[in-house]
């Protein structure tokens, strides 16, 4: 392995959100080092982290913290990273303001180095149309935007992290934490990245972002008859619901129900009522101590195992390690 500092950059913008850039600038610095210090033991700067804008001059984060870069994106002719972080602020208005920027970016992946983009920012990434055709996530609740917007990509709202062709995406918030360790492994390898996560108290792998999802903003459509619908589903969810039965009792065809539902909420009735009964289920593991078994009944399952496996599909977790996680004293 390369023993001189690897570089990264992080891009900075207006209304940028200040965590993912001052966090990801730490773990970054601080591998190699923390977890020596820690344990008395030599220690060895693994990367050289810089902040980069447009013209190197101040921004103003989405929490009214101003940031002043080390470098202009203009001269930054070599790194091996480049982080770009959360949109915290309006994405379309940010998206307009750094069109230019845009250049950059792909100059930099030309010259080889791995984009990695977190949250709301693999808006930015896809911009530039380097994730056409590639695999990508983002914040699960601005899934559908994203997918509206860019079509050519392959859109998975449900992994943590994704990675083709040294293109890197991270889901929401502060799955950048994920993004960095994820990183810090590729080029420090997995000791290094372990080490680094522990002694900052981080997780060092979680997969998947279903698990602090919601189903409610596939509610955010105009279609009053498929509101109609999911409202129905909604109130028997422990019910048994057929899509046949559903369509004759909203006077629609099966075929009508299937298209305008899919139309407007991004997903067949099925999915959705599946969708529901596992959100459900999630709040009663995360609020209730009553057992599995009842919850499962609850929200219109019979058996167990098969109810466990599609949990686990659906969050990452089974429903003990949700409850162990999750649940509110």
């Amino acid at each position: 392995m390369n023993n001189a500092p690897f570089t990264v950059t992080v891009f900075g913008f207006n209304h940028a959100l200040a965590s993912a850039i001052t966090g990801a600038l730490d773990v970054f610095a601080f591998a190699g080092i923390s977890w020596q210090r820690i344990h008395n033991l030599p220690t060895s700067q693994k990367f050289k982290v810089q902040l980069a804008s447009a013209h190197g001059q101040p921004f103003h984060c989405s929490n009214q913290l101003t940031l002043t870069p080390n470098i202009a994106i203009e001269d930054v002719s070599h790194t091996d990273i480049l982080l770009i972080p959360t949109i915290g602020g309006d994405i379309d208005a940010v998206l307009n303001e750094n069109q230019s920027q845009l250049v950059h970016i792909k100059r930099l992946h030309k010259v080889g180095a791995d984009i990695a983009a977190n949250c709301t920012g693999t808006f930015l990434l896809a911009e530039t149309g380097l994730l056409d055709e590639k695999v990508a996530t983002t914040h699960w609740g601005y899934a559908d935007k994203f997918t509206q917007r860019y079509h050519n990509v392959d859109l998975q709202p449900e992994k943590m992290v994704t990675e083709q062709d040294n293109i890197y995406c991270a889901g929401g918030g502060m799955a950048w934490i994920d993004l960095a360790i994820l990183l810090i492994e590729r080029y420090c390898g997995h000791q290094i990245a372990s080490d680094t996560a522990k002694s900052h108290v981080l997780d060092f792998s979680r997969t998947n972002q279903t698990a602090y999802a919601s189903s409610r903003q596939r509610r955010f459509h105009s279609d009053e008859d498929i509101m109609a619908v999911q409202s129905f589903i909604e109130e028997h969810l422990a019910d048994t619901i057929s899509v046949s039965a559903l369509a004759t009792t909203h006077n629609m065809t099966e075929r009508t129900l299937n298209r305008r539902f899919k139309l407007a909420c991004g997903t067949t009735p099925g999915q959705y009522l599946q969708s529901l009964r596992i959100e459900q289920a999630r709040k009663l593991l995360e609020t209730t101590a009553i057992s599995l078994e009842k919850i499962i009944n609850a929200v219109g399952y019979e058996d167990l195992s098969s109810f466990t496996r599609l949990f686990k599909k659906i969050t990452g977790l089974s429903p003990s390690q949700y409850r162990a996680k999750f649940k509110r004293n």
